[in-house]
Formats: C-alpha cells, sequence, structure tokens
C-alpha cells in the first residue's frame, strides 16, 4: 500500500486557484500598479530615500532637535506626495485583505494559519 496522500494534487488546485484569485484581485492589482508609478516617481522616491537616511541617522547619532525637524518636515512632504499616498492606501488595502484571508483559513484549520513561531534559522 503506498502512503500517498489523496488530498494531496487537491490541496495544490486549490492553492493554485487561491494564489490565481489573490493576484487578479482589484485589491492586488492596485497594489502592483501603486507599486510600479512609485518606483517610476524619481521625486517620490528621492523623498522616501532622504526620509530613510535621516531616520538611519538619528538611529546611529541619537537625537538631535535639528534633525528631528527635518524627519518632521520630510514626513509632511511624505504625506502631501500622491504617488506615496497611493501606495500607502494600496498596501493597507493589500495587508488588509491578506489578514482577512489568514482569518478565513485559519477557521478553517481550526487553529492560526500565519501566526508566527519566533525562532528561524538566520
Amino acid at each position: 500500500m503506498s502512503d500517498t496522500r489523496a488530498d494531496g494534487p487537491t490541496t495544490e488546485a486549490a492553492f493554485q486557484t487561491f494564489l490565481e484569485t489573490l493576484t487578479t484581485s482589484e485589491t492586488y492589482q492596485e497594489f502592483t500598479e501603486a507599486n510600479r508609478a512609485l518606483e517610476n516617481d524619481s521625486e517620490a522616491m528621492a523623498l522616501l530615500q532622504e526620509y530613510r537616511e535621516k531616520q538611519r541617522r538619528m538611529q546611529r547619532d541619537g537625537f538631535d532637535q535639528s534633525l528631528l525637524s527635518e524627519l518632521r518636515e520630510l514626513k509632511s512632504e511624505l504625506s502631501d506626495n500622491e504617488t506615496i499616498q497611493r501606495h500607502q492606501d494600496a498596501q493597507e488595502a493589500l495587508v488588509d485583505l491578506l489578514e482577512e484571508t489568514n482569518d478565513v483559513i485559519s477557521e478553517q484549520l481550526g487553529r492560526e494559519f500565519a501566526q508566527q513561531t519566533g525562532g528561524g534559522c538566520c
């Protein structure tokens, strides 16, 4: 007798259907379009780069009032940038969708599906 599980192909087919449904969803498509727009917007990318660099400086060098002021100003510019806001909104919507998906899968499994168990190899 074979130990091959009969549900293997069914599970794989269900997984492929899930992936196709996810990647063709309006939420995912909006995220990929917003991501592409962000990558192609040199002004938005420069703002993000400058903000991240100043954050690293603050972490590395410690508190500095003038640097904090610069970070606040940059954060305001980030909030005013349409491309960055579109990306952030799309990312939040995708995270919400994935959390909802996790809840449905967890309910079907009877345990937390995408739980963090800590540790890891690295």
